[in-house]
């Protein structure tokens, strides 16, 4: 993924209003970032614990999807849970059920599309390796490109439902 500014996030994201988009927090820290790593940015506000953010390239630029964890949806400790992106399991509540207000009219009338994610979003770096799930990794055959292929299909196939 090419580096974002703080302008490119903001801008991007298509189900809240621009005055939302305005004050969502941002990470202070996107130079660190490793861009080179990432399918798409992913991340939690730490000021609002339940609040995370996608953005993602498509093929038409960028597009970005305020989520909203639903409380009690982390795992308990014993429980194993998988990431509908990257299919990555998790336990020890690292996976958690995030909604995502749709888009136009739909969305103003209240109506979100519901995705299991892993709870830092950090999917594109536990597919290369980088992160390790807590618990107990399921072995795959697929190699790393064919996991990266596989979780931005998910990603576009989820962020085209919030658009629906």
């Amino acid at each position: 993924m090419e580096p974002l500014t703080e302008r490119d996030i903001r801008t991007s994201f298509v189900n809240c209003s621009k005055g939302e988009a305005k004050r969502l927090g941002v990470p202070s820290d996107l130079a660190a970032l490793p861009w080179d790593d990432l399918d798409f940015l992913g991340y939690r506000d730490p000021g609002a614990p339940a609040t995370g953010f996608v953005v993602a390239e498509n093929g038409t630029g960028l597009v970005g999807v305020a989520l909203r964890a639903v409380k009690g949806s982390a795992r308990g400790f014993t429980a194993r849970s998988m990431c509908s992106l990257c299919l990555t399991t998790h336990s020890s509540g690292g996976v958690a059920l995030m909604t995502a207000r749709r888009t136009g009219e739909s969305g103003r009338q209240g109506n979100t599309v519901g995705q299991y994610f892993c709870t830092d979003l950090a999917c594109s770096l536990y597919i290369r390796g980088h992160k390790k799930a807590v618990g107990t990794e399921l072995t795959e055959t697929l190699t790393t490109d064919e996991k990266i292929a596989r979780t931005r299909t998910n990603l576009t196939t989820f962020l085209a439902r919030v658009a629906e």
